[in-house]
């Protein structure tokens, strides 16, 4: 049964994807579009508005947008740069999307909304300390302190992708070396294919792509290891102690009860998440003598992002 109170519309702006949604007071989607993302701000604004103003159509009492933005959100919604969007800087998103939408607008760090989603509805229920990491075309963190969400004294805490994992590290989408994101996100594990591939490692996901060595990209990774190919579970089991050396860091300064992983390469289930458990351990401070920190699927799946934008947009309401 659907709690009392009208649905709010959620935005989530991924550097790849933009997934809209109506979603219902007890964090169900009752109605979603998809679009990839536009690259200019313009662009951007027009599909946003254009997605919106049809689910409302169909929905007309929704009654408050929240989105979740992939870049520093400031307190006033103002994005102030994404990695991943390289236009969408110094954008006032919120103010711009009110004149559009002619609705209430909260905007928030796309991590953050993700973080919000499972605190609210997913596998953070109930969590005190805790943490959400989106795995993605970028890597977004939430950090649960308190039972809220921490943001920081400009509302850009837990940017996670971007503290140095690695000073003679690949470049990172912002410009810096050695970044965790250009080590460890989507995109990275195409790279470490195609590395893999090139030195004739993963001949059965270097066939999936064609033979194309430009053309491999963590699709055909998944693809791979799904079907038991040992080079694409190879790759992936790599993949995992890269991701798991970051968690393992982040539980050794944060101390959280669980750690929730949320975007697209968690579809990987049990493949991605077996390694990066087993890896994580190797890496965690004094593991045998501290309670276990588990690494669980964000049970919100990729609609993290969106059912928490709607759920921050409720707050409007």
């Amino acid at each position: 049964m659907t709690s009392p109170g009208p649905p709010t519309v959620g935005v989530d702006l991924g550097g790849t994807n933009l997934r809209i949604a109506v979603v219902d007071r007890d964090g169900h989607v009752i109605a979603e579009e998809r679009a990839p993302t536009p690259l200019d701000w313009p662009a951007l604004r027009a599909t946003i508005t254009a997605h919106v103003d049809r689910l409302r159509d169909q929905h007309p009492t929704a009654v408050a947008v929240g989105v979740g933005a992939a870049g520093l959100v400031d307190r006033d919604g103002m994005v102030r740069y994404a990695p991943n969007i390289p236009r969408l800087i110094r954008v006032r998103l919120r103010e711009e999307l009110i004149e559009s939408l002619a609705l209430p607008v909260v905007v928030d760090n796309d991590a953050n909304a993700a973080a919000f989603g499972e605190l609210c509805h997913g596998a953070a229920r109930g969590v005190t300390h805790g943490l959400v990491i989106t795995l993605g075309t970028g890597i977004g963190g939430g950090v649960i302190c308190g039972g809220q969400i921490l943001r920081g004294a400009h509302g850009f805490a837990a940017e996670v992708g971007h503290w140095q994992f690695d000073p003679k590290g690949p470049e990172c989408a912002c410009g810096e070396w050695g970044h965790w994101e250009a080590a460890a996100s989507g995109p990275a594990l195409g790279a470490l294919a195609r590395a893999a591939a090139a030195a004739g490692d993963a001949p059965k996901v270097l066939a999936r792509a064609g033979g194309d060595l430009r053309a491999v990209t963590s699709v055909e990774v998944a693809d791979a290891a799904s079907a038991g190919d040992a080079d694409g579970v190879r790759i992936l089991e790599a993949y995992a102690r890269r991701v798991a050396l970051g968690f393992a860091g982040l539980a050794n300064i944060l101390d959280p009860e669980v750690i929730v992983v949320s975007g697209g390469l968690i579809e990987l289930g049990d493949l991605l998440l077996a390694p990066l458990r087993d890896a994580f351990g190797a890496h965690l401070e004094g593991a045998p003598y501290r309670p276990e920190v588990p690494i669980v699927r964000a049970a919100l799946g990729e609609r993290a992002g969106v059912v928490g934008a709607a759920a921050l947009a409720r707050q409007l309401s």
